[in-house]
């Protein structure tokens, strides 16, 4: 029995082997990896698949779904490539990527690459980088203000980021957005702008982070998951509550209407579901406990569920940034506790779960609209026509084929 297993397992590997790589995504590669490195990790990738397809599925039942490849080799190696971009800049606070970066397999070098970074001082920061590398600005900001009106630019105009597109770096092409780190924290916690807020709501590489940005963001995922369960039905999936946490920070982007792809969440959440997972188990699992959530599983899939009542809206509006309260339009409320007498906060004063939900959504559309317009208009007026117009482009031909 034992070497039937050993043969079947290595006959297995060997099949494996031979196929083309399968990204995160379900995309396949095309076999031109940038180095050995993928060549070698991909044997590795095919061994454990292998060993868990003869020994563990048999005994556990537990089907492969690919985090284990994922977790324990590509990051690591992805991760260290990804870094090598902030030798030529100026010294950072925090830095982040995203996006289609953190597909290993993703062979298509006509993507850009996306990473927020946060710094002490943008002017500052900017001055010093226009000295470096020019040619990541259009080519009048430096004899028109430089760092100061870069930086007037991005607080004035646009949401406290300044994006640098098509910055050719190591036959890659990159577009990274600079923003004062306390401006970051502040959105983090309190949604002010909920422009980055939204973004790191959604599965991030962190490269840098001096300033514990990844703790802070810990309220904010939990803010996340309440205004998700806020909008969702008395029973759902895992999938069904990664996919209304991600379009959360889309309701209302202007972008969504024209120059975006219409399945873009979905495409999110497929191509990184064990990632949302892995940010998202921890708050489940505290709302499980806390009796928010009922967790079961079903053939390996999570199933979500939880009350509907008035009492369970009240017990998830206090993880909602007090300005997302204020602007709900709902006040805070005490309660007498029957065991010990004491008064408590209950959440906010609410008429019903329909009602925060649909003032909650309201007040997000609103803040996603305004972000998204004024970002689109400093991007604009300082990319400079030639990129403005070429990213836009590149966004619109991604909508239009989405309708194929």
């Amino acid at each position: 029995m034992g070497s039937d297993v050993t043969i079947l397992c290595f006959l297995h590997f060997l099949s494996k082997s031979h196929a083309k790589p399968e990204g995160i995504d379900g995309s396949v590669g095309d076999g031109d990896d940038d180095d050995d490195d993928g060549d070698k990790l991909n044997i590795c990738v095919r061994l454990i698949q292998s060993i868990w397809f003869c020994f563990v599925e048999p005994i556990t039942g537990f089907v492969y779904r690919g985090e284990v490849e994922i977790v324990a080799l590509r990051r690591g190696m992805a991760k260290e490539k990804l870094a090598g971009l902030l030798s030529s800049l100026p010294p950072i606070e925090f830095c982040c990527t995203y996006g289609s970066s953190l597909h290993p397999n993703n062979n298509d070098k006509t993507r850009m690459i996306d990473y927020i970074i946060g710094v002490r001082d943008p002017v500052e920061w900017h001055s010093e980088n226009l000295k470096l590398n020019s040619d990541h600005y259009a080519s009048w900001i430096r004899y028109l203000g430089g760092g100061k009106l870069t930086t007037l630019v991005a607080d004035g105009v646009g949401v406290g980021v300044h994006f640098n597109p098509f910055v050719s770096w190591n036959d890659k092409t990159v577009k990274y957005g600079v923003v004062r780190t306390h401006d970051l924290i502040q959105d983090i916690l309190h949604w002010e702008r909920f422009y980055l807020s939204g973004r790191l709501q959604k599965p991030v590489c962190i490269l840098v982070d001096t300033v514990d940005v990844e703790g802070f963001n810990s309220y904010n995922l939990k803010a996340a998951v309440s205004a998700a369960l806020l909008m969702l039905t008395s029973d759902f999936t895992e999938e069904d509550l990664y996919t209304k946490i991600c379009s959360l920070s889309y309701m209302g982007d202007l972008r969504m209407l024209f120059a975006e792809d219409k399945h873009k969440v979905k495409k999110i959440v497929d191509a990184q579901f064990h990632l949302f997972r892995t940010m998202y188990k921890p708050i489940l699992e505290e709302f499980s406990i806390n009796g928010l959530l009922g967790l079961s599983f079903d053939h390996n899939l999570l199933k979500i569920s939880q009350g509907c009542d008035l009492c369970s809206a009240q017990s998830l509006i206090p993880h909602l940034p007090p300005i997302i309260r204020s602007k709900m339009g709902v006040g805070p409320m005490k309660q007498q506790t029957a065991s010990s007498g004491r008064m408590i906060d209950f959440g906010s004063a609410i008429r019903s779960r329909g009602q925060a939900a649909a003032s909650l959504q309201k007040v997000l559309r609103r803040k996603v609209m305004t972000s998204s317009m004024r970002q689109a208009v400093s991007g604009l007026l300082m990319t400079g026509g030639v990129r403005a117009s070429r990213y836009l482009a590149n966004k619109m031909r991604k909508a239009w084929n989405s309708w194929d």
